[in-house]
């Protein structure tokens, strides 16, 4: 999604003027500000834009807003940099620096309002004055509700005819594709009808409506083997027509129609409904984070170098680096920055009770942590005192998250859940009640699996195939993502781009979760706060 923002600068001891705010767009009152911005995985700073130039004033007001694009799930650092100018040069080494301020997107968008005012430094000795950065989502940023059918797909099971589903790809700049979405699983038909669903404009084709869209064709299979019948492409634009003899897609296998010449296609596909539907609001509410840490003993006694849990003096251990890639991105959401940190699976002095919720700082009845520097020194403290033992037993942290997030459905807060395993869960029956029952709750559950087991019973939470049931009873929504961290490690041993791939990907489907949380309980979101007026200021509208 596309947000602009607008900031506000006072220069100085001076106050900052009121700004009028427009209806989708946020404007920023610096001096003369210039937007840096930082890659993934890198620390090089790019400039991504300057604001005009207004003479003679320590409160300016300015018109030209910076309009970026808004991801959840990464760690968007923005840095502000302020100047007098002295001439017409675009050389900033030429004119005077007043000070910068740094902070993230997700910290804009998660502040009260979606407004944040921070001191402006980077002058020793000197106060520089204060910025205020305000957010925005501007309103076409929007979703769609989409249905599509297929008709006379190739056969592929030797018992049956096919078990049908559907992958969707973004096409990147590189030319390389993204996997955006994936359809449930039809049984035992050549011409699936698929339930409709709801997708970002956004996650489609990152708002150009003429960027490829791959979509493919799969047969399912037990095994996970599934077999590819075919694919097609086309585009948002081309979707957005609708449903008519005019757009249908032909699914072509590129090796069967090398090898055969009569080879037409391996069957169509056509969309059967297509909505725009609700905007996505950038204003996610309070998020209130907890993490939850695996302290079995098949993760290695945490004194050897073989052990997950090692503290290296060196780098972060892969738990470390798991908690600090998720945390360090919702906790820009969160106000008070205090997270519940809890452990599983160890023996806990001085009795040696086996504890599957227990809190990492040592204080049950107040396990919350400042920030996540504090979860993760509670962590490294955790191991120092508990004696691993096990077994992996999930629902107990998770009816510890759902007994909060029960108290609390109106909307106001949502609450997401970060379990980090090495292994087998042990009480999968109870853990897929508690996820059944957690389905119609505002929370999420974050599964991130770590070290080299194999993590099968996971998939089977996740429910991205098939939605998880428990005594006949299905999840009202899908809450649960989960992915082994090591397919996101970096082959060339960069961490930073490591994490930020783990975050990018566990954390996509989060506002769309919530959103579903909204939608299934017709609850509307929350009027925008009016706008700021500092003290002794009118309140300013534009008409």
């Amino acid at each position: 999604m596309n947000n602009s923002f607008l900031n506000m600068a006072s220069i100085g001891d001076f106050d900052p003027l009121n700004a009028t705010i427009p209806a989708t767009k946020v404007e920023i009152t610096v001096s003369f500000c210039v937007l840096y911005t930082q890659g993934i995985g890198n620390k090089e700073w790019r400039e991504f834009g300057r604001t005009e130039v207004i003479d003679n004033t320590l409160n300016p007001d300015f018109v030209r807003k910076f309009i970026l694009d808004y991801f959840f799930e990464e760690r968007q650092n923005l840095r502000f940099d302020l100047y007098d100018v002295d001439s017409k040069s675009a050389n900033l080494s030429k004119h005077d620096f007043l000070g910068q301020a740094s902070c993230t997107l997700g910290e804009v968008v998660g502040s009260l309002g979606s407004r944040m005012e921070k001191p402006l430094g980077g002058i020793p000795g000197k106060k520089c004055g204060t910025i205020i950065v305000k957010a925005e989502e501007l309103s076409n940023c929007r979703v769609m509700m989409m249905q599509f059918c297929g008709n006379k797909l190739d056969k592929k099971d030797f018992f049956g005819k096919s078990d049908p589903f559907l992958v969707f790809y973004r096409s990147n700049e590189d030319g390389t594709f993204t996997i955006c979405h994936k359809t449930e699983v039809v049984k035992n038909t050549l011409n699936p009808v698929w339930q409709a669903f709801k997708i970002p404009v956004r996650a489609l084709c990152n708002g150009d409506y003429d960027r490829t869209i791959k979509i493919e064709v799969y047969d399912w299979d037990r095994d996970g083997s599934h077999d590819f019948i075919g694919e097609f492409s086309t585009s948002y634009r081309e979707l957005s027509r609708g449903q008519s003899q005019f757009n249908v897609y032909e699914v072509v296998n590129p090796k069967k129609k090398g090898k055969k010449k009569k080879y037409l296609n391996s069957g169509t596909v056509s969309p059967s409904i297509l909505i725009h539907a609700y905007t996505l609001c950038s204003e996610l509410t309070q998020i209130n984070f907890t993490v939850a840490i695996d302290f079995t003993a098949s993760n290695g006694n945490p004194a050897q170098p073989t052990s997950l849990h090692y503290m290296s003096p060196y780098q972060l251990n892969a738990y470390a680096m798991a908690l600090k890639a998720v945390g360090e991105i919702i906790q820009d959401y969160d106000s008070d920055k205090m997270f519940p940190a809890l452990g599983f699976g160890a023996k806990l002095p001085p009795d040696g009770r086996v504890s599957h919720e227990f809190a990492l700082n040592g204080n049950p009845q107040n396990p919350y942590c400042a920030g996540i520097e504090g979860v993760m020194e509670a962590y490294y403290q955790s191991l120092k005192s508990v004696h691993l033992y096990g077994p992996t037993n999930f629902s107990p942290v998770i009816n510890h998250v759902a007994r909060y997030a029960a108290s609390v459905k109106d909307g106001s807060q949502y609450f997401v859940l970060l379990i980090i395993t090495d292994g087998v869960i042990s009480d999968m029956a109870q853990t897929k009640e508690s996820i059944v029952n957690a389905s119609c709750l505002p929370m999420s559950i974050i599964i991130v699996g770590v070290g080299p087991a194999e993590f099968d019973a996971m998939v089977e939470l996740d429910g991205d195939e098939v939605r998880i049931s428990s005594r006949g009873r299905y999840a009202e929504r899908d809450i649960v993502q989960f992915v082994p961290f090591r397919d996101y490690i970096d082959r060339t041993g960069n961490h930073i781009l490591s994490m930020a791939r783990l975050a990018k990907d566990v954390l996509a489907e989060i506002p769309d979760q919530f959103l579903s949380y909204m939608r299934t309980r017709g609850i509307k979101p929350s009027p925008a706060p009016p706008p700021y007026t500092p003290p002794g200021q009118p309140l300013q509208t534009q008409i």
